[in-house]
């Protein structure tokens, strides 16, 4: 998931050329068009809705421990809001100080405003708000594929700006209208899917499903290439100047299989878990150490990218072509997935996730007696 959203990410880092369909350069060629096709189809629109699924899975793994431990619906519910509270000051942190397109802070929101459709809210609920975010993506798919304003070099702003505080100011209006607000709709549907495939334990028994996701895997995953191909010829220049309302719909379509690609992926791990829980190999304890500090390495990639790629920092932003961005993006989760296994062998836990479990629980109480360590 992490790879599929720094490959996602980096792209909106870069800037200096005149932009066309989804943020991407316009006048594209060689490789670079087969980044881009390749990204339209398999990782823009498809990495976030997987994150959108895996958040609302694990909110309710979160309300079963809770129940478990004979905490009610209520109170876990407004458990859950204390965490998303936290979780929205942290993604503002993240988006003023370092990236404006932040999803944390959009996901807090989330669970502020529905902990407990995704804690107690019944299939029926959870379906239905499904449908409903998943046609207010779709419009904004639409809307999104418009080309931008001729002249306009950067997908954000605060990519071109040299003057570090500048730079701040302008990623803190783009947190709140790209960042907060539309990840927010972008994600609303995919998060209550995820809540509702949790209810069934479809990841978390992956062998009992094993024939179900291996048919969702195929079928979204195809879904994600088919409905993703007319957007990604027309970023790719090989479709040039479409008609404005095949271009709408063009973008609707990308938005909408969007999600079949995110619950293709799900299911896609969820058969690749089967097979990596049979066997212990460096690949499966890189990956789970990854995993259990999936926050700490999210934020640690806009780290890297902020210091090479804006024009603030480096400026490499303006120099490097797509396909060197890929490899970026490529070679920076691998660098945090070295750091993760270093920390499980040091028994270091993510600095994040220790830093949201202490402002969610607070600080663990310790039994009379017992010597601190």
């Amino acid at each position: 998931m992490l790879l599929l959203i720094a490959c996602a990410n980096v792209h909106l880092f870069l800037f200096g050329h005149p932009l066309g369909v989804r943020g991407y350069p316009r006048d594209v060629s060689g490789v670079d068009r087969l980044v881009v096709a390749a990204q339209m189809m398999l990782v823009d629109g498809r990495a976030y809705p997987l994150f959108g699924l895996l958040f609302g899975y694990g909110v309710v793994q979160l309300a079963w421990r809770r129940g478990a431990a004979g905490v009610d619906a209520r109170a876990t519910a407004r458990l859950v809001r204390r965490r998303g509270g936290w979780m929205v000051l942290i993604g503002f942190a993240h988006g003023v100080l370092l990236f404006s397109g932040d999803i944390v802070g959009a996901y807090g929101l989330l669970a502020v405003l529905m902990a407990g459709t995704l804690v107690a809210g019944s299939a029926v609920t959870l379906l239905t708000v499904t449908a409903v975010g998943l046609f207010l993506t779709a419009l904004f798919g639409a809307a999104g594929a418009l080309p931008p304003p001729d002249g306009q070099t950067s997908f954000l702003a605060s990519m071109t700006a040299t003057d570090p505080l500048a730079a701040m100011a302008t990623r803190l209006v783009e947190w709140v209208g790209i960042g907060l607000l539309g990840q927010v709709v972008s994600v609303l549907g995919a998060v209550t899917l995820g809540a509702w495939a949790a209810r069934r334990r479809l990841l978390d028994e992956p062998e009992r499903h094993r024939t179900l996701l291996t048919r969702v895997a195929a079928v979204g995953l195809g879904a994600a290439v088919l409905g993703g191909a007319p957007l990604a010829l027309m970023a790719a220049g090989v479709w040039a100047d479409p008609p404005t309302g095949v271009l709408l719909v063009a973008g609707a379509l990308h938005a909408v299989s969007g999600y079949a690609g995110g619950i293709g992926y799900a299911a896609l791990f969820g058969l690749w878990a089967i097979r990596l829980s049979a066997r212990r190999a460096p690949v499966r304890g890189a990956l789970v150490a990854c995993g259990q500090r999936s926050l700490t390495c999210y934020l640690a990639q806009s780290v890297v990218f902020v210091a090479l790629l804006p024009a603030w920092t480096l400026g490499l932003g303006a120099r490097l072509t797509l396909w060197q961005a890929a490899l970026l993006a490529v070679g920076t989760w691998l660098l945090l997935l070295g750091a993760a296994v270093a920390m499980e062998r040091a028994g270091v836990r993510g600095p994040a996730e220790v830093l949201l479990r202490r402002l969610t629980y607070g600080r663990p109480t310790r039994a009379p007696g017992r010597p601190r360590t």
